[in-house]
């Protein structure tokens, strides 16, 4: 429901464990002019994530909670709430698993995804999620550092969670979605465990304690495991369920169909989408990957009256000579995240379906903030069109000088945002040092994004200041694939950056510096080391160069900016 740039606030570094120091903390001056959210505050119920999630669930019990837009299964809310608590006492019955252990999600976009998701969280596990495309090394180094001991995943991907499963040590079972269980090989399927209900008290899980860990690279560098608690995403939902932000609904009345294919291992799919729509009683309709065929499909057959997207999927809706206005004519509300979306790509798509009454919502967010920060109001005036909109309730903000850091305090001026609010992250995972480098004294979270705001209090992004390369709306971490490329035997100096794509938004590029006597190094042959070693979007798309020198200034950090004009040039 957001226009997301996957990062996001922080709050502190509560229950942080680290053998090492960490760096001096950043500062900022707390005597400066400090935004606040016109909307005021909100007030958050002690409860936890599901316990919030499914509080009127009972209402519409009968009615369809999630369908699988390509197989048409389905389950409706009381479906999903009695298989919840059955999973959660199967998980502590069936397993050596305890509460605050750690288990790990391996799925594609299915209805079963809640299922894991709930029954772990009442069960008083912490849930990590990874994208089903990582490699053996990438889900290993995830889920290495999440501690998980247990994966869940389906049939198609379970070579992949066993190979990973044989590093992790303390490792316990594989749960098996949708597939046959193999009790030789600690494989449990999902179907038996929630067959029957098991006597066991589940544990008492308070709202200040983590609920999930998902992994963004923050501002720059590695994937870092990022700790929300029950707290921060119900507030979170809470604060995008404002009554001067969305214009609320009754399912018994009239119950909207979201359909969606953005991926609920992203934050943005994970709690402004799955939870979001739970709490008010939408029917979901999710695909497990995108093709233009089944998409286009699901607009006929399930006539979605709410559609999440990405810039680069409603780009797709703009252009693709199939869809027609007759495939939108059901929808009145479009959400976007993941990336900000222009005006211009919002009056294309306008004209393509011939009207103005559908109602485009994007806002921003990060990883780090559950995900929201700002939102457009559903009743926003058109001429604030490409707005990410204005802070959610309960949420403070400044924005400073990139040259001196000192607060703009004026509209229309640029700078980077700082942010504050209960959403906010309760730190990195293990990692003191990464926190400090992103939260300042004061708790003013640096999000790395220049942005400015107007005389009402509009925000608008203009750039990042972090070296994120975002394809298609995934954080790519240049530094981890510089790392690869230097272990190519013949590399001597390596640096990737986002070049625009109309299509994907960014694609990584390499430029390489060959050792000498490595002369007959190729493109091919990079591409081949790197290909298989990563996920799809962070494979070199944008293509590899052969360089001299890698700009760099005094310190060592790469010019990447010039890099990047390089590549205009070219």
């Amino acid at each position: 429901m957001l226009t997301t740039k996957c990062k996001l606030i922080a709050r502190g570094c509560v229950g942080i464990v680290s053998k090492s120091a960490s760096p001096k903390p950043r500062t900022c001056s707390s005597s400066v002019k400090v935004l606040k959210s016109v909307y005021g505050e909100v007030d958050v119920p002690e409860q936890t994530l599901s316990q919030f999630v499914f509080a009127d669930a009972h209402k519409w019990r009968d009615l369809p909670a999630l369908t699988c837009g390509v197989s048409g299964r389905s389950y409706t809310y009381g479906m999903i709430q009695q298989l919840c608590q059955r999973g959660a006492q199967a998980l502590l019955a069936n397993t050596d698993l305890k509460p605050g252990d750690r288990i790990g999600l391996l799925l594609p976009n299915v209805p079963e995804f809640t299922l894991a998701v709930h029954a772990s969280l009442q069960a008083g596990l912490v849930v990590t999620y990874a994208n089903p495309l990582f490699t053996v090394h990438e889900l290993t180094r995830q889920f290495s550092s999440a501690k998980v001991r247990c994966i869940v995943t389906v049939p198609q991907l379970l070579e992949l969670a066993q190979a990973v499963a044989k590093s992790l040590p303390a490792y316990d079972c594989t749960i098996n979605v949708g597939g046959e269980p193999s009790p030789q090989n600690k494989i449990l399927g999902l179907e038996s465990l929630t067959s029957t209900e098991k006597k066991v008290d589940l544990p008492e899980v308070r709202s200040s304690d983590i609920a999930v860990l998902p992994y963004s690279s923050g501002t720059t560098g590695v994937p870092k495991g990022v700790m929300l608690s029950h707290r921060n995403l119900v507030v979170n939902i809470m604060q995008l369920l404002h009554p001067q932000l969305v214009e609320e609904t009754d399912p018994l009345t009239f119950q909207d169909v979201s359909l969606t294919v953005l991926p609920f291992f992203h934050i943005y799919g994970f709690n402004a989408i799955l939870n979001y729509l739970a709490k008010i009683g939408s029917h979901l309709v999710s695909m497990p990957k995108f093709t233009p065929q089944d998409y286009i499909k699901c607009l006929l057959e399930y006539q979605p009256t709410v559609l999440f997207v990405v810039p680069s999927l409603l780009l797709f809706l703009i252009t693709h000579p199939e869809v027609t206005p007759r495939h939108l004519a059901s929808v009145n509300k479009i959400f976007c995240g993941a990336a900000p979306l222009k005006k211009g790509l919002i009056d294309r798509f306008y004209e393509k379906i011939g009207r103005t009454d559908c109602t485009i919502t994007q806002g921003y967010g990060m990883t780090e903030t559950s995900p929201g920060i700002t939102i457009t109001p559903y009743n926003m005036p058109y001429s604030k069109s490409g707005s990410c909109g204005r802070l959610l309730p309960s949420t403070l903000a400044r924005v400073i000088d990139l040259s001196d850091g000192h607060v703009v305090g004026v509209p229309n001026r640029p700078g980077e945002l700082l942010v504050k609010g209960p959403q906010v992250m309760q730190g990195y995972l293990d990692n003191p040092g990464a926190t400090s480098d992103v939260i300042d004294t004061h708790g003013w979270f640096h999000t790395g994004d220049v942005v400015y705001y107007d005389e009402d209090e509009y925000f608008y992004i203009i750039d990042r200041t972090k070296e994120l390369i975002k394809v298609k709306g995934n954080q790519v971490s240049p530094t981890e694939l510089e790392s690869l490329l230097l272990e190519i035997p013949g590399v001597a100096d390596a640096a990737v950056v986002g070049i625009p794509d109309s299509f994907a938004g960014e694609l990584p590029k390499a430029f390489i510096v060959r050792k000498p006597g490595f002369d007959d190094m190729t493109v091919d042959s990079v591409q081949d080391f790197v290909t298989p070693k990563v996920a799809t979007y962070k494979k070199l798309a944008g293509g590899v160069e052969f360089v001299e020198v890698i700009p760099r200034n005094p310190s060592g950090k790469i010019l990447r900016n010039e890099l990047k004009n390089l590549c205009s040039q070219n």
